[in-house]
């Protein structure tokens, strides 16, 4: 059983690995990145308040094509990707590359509302992604 989380953690950090090699920020992202996060606290974003395990997928061909193009999906580290969380249209914005994928998390003024995620990058890439924001 511990073998097999070992492997399959082994494996996750090899695709993302490979999607960090991938990005090595020339400015030529490919057309499907994606991260995997976990949200300690619970996190604001777009209309969805998550929390825990997820991937975040972003497709360059959908944003191309005017379409949904970010989506956030349950993560279970024994099964992989779940169903999807939230899909909205990202808000692209030129940044200085990145070692490490980025979070940009704020808390409004309200100490009682929920933190909120504005935008994320992905490691190696030029281009931060905006995530609308619904209150």
């Amino acid at each position: 059983m511990r073998s097999r989380l070992i492997l399959g953690v082994f494996i996750l950090m090899a695709v993302l690995g490979a999607g960090a090699v991938a990005t090595s920020g020339d400015g030529v992202a490919p057309a499907k990145q994606w991260a995997a996060v976990n949200f300690i606290n619970a996190v604001k974003v777009g209309p969805a308040t998550l929390m825990g395990p997820y991937l975040i997928v972003h497709d360059a061909d959908k944003m191309a094509r005017g379409e949904p193009c970010t989506t956030f999906y349950r993560f279970d580290p024994k099964k992989g990707p779940q169903e999807a969380a939230v899909t909205f249209m990202c808000i692209p914005a030129l940044r200085k590359v990145v070692d490490r994928t980025t979070l940009t998390i704020v808390s409004w003024l309200n100490p009682n509302d929920v933190q909120t995620l504005t935008e994320f990058q992905f490691a190696g890439d030029t281009e931060g992604h905006g995530v609308p924001i619904s209150r």
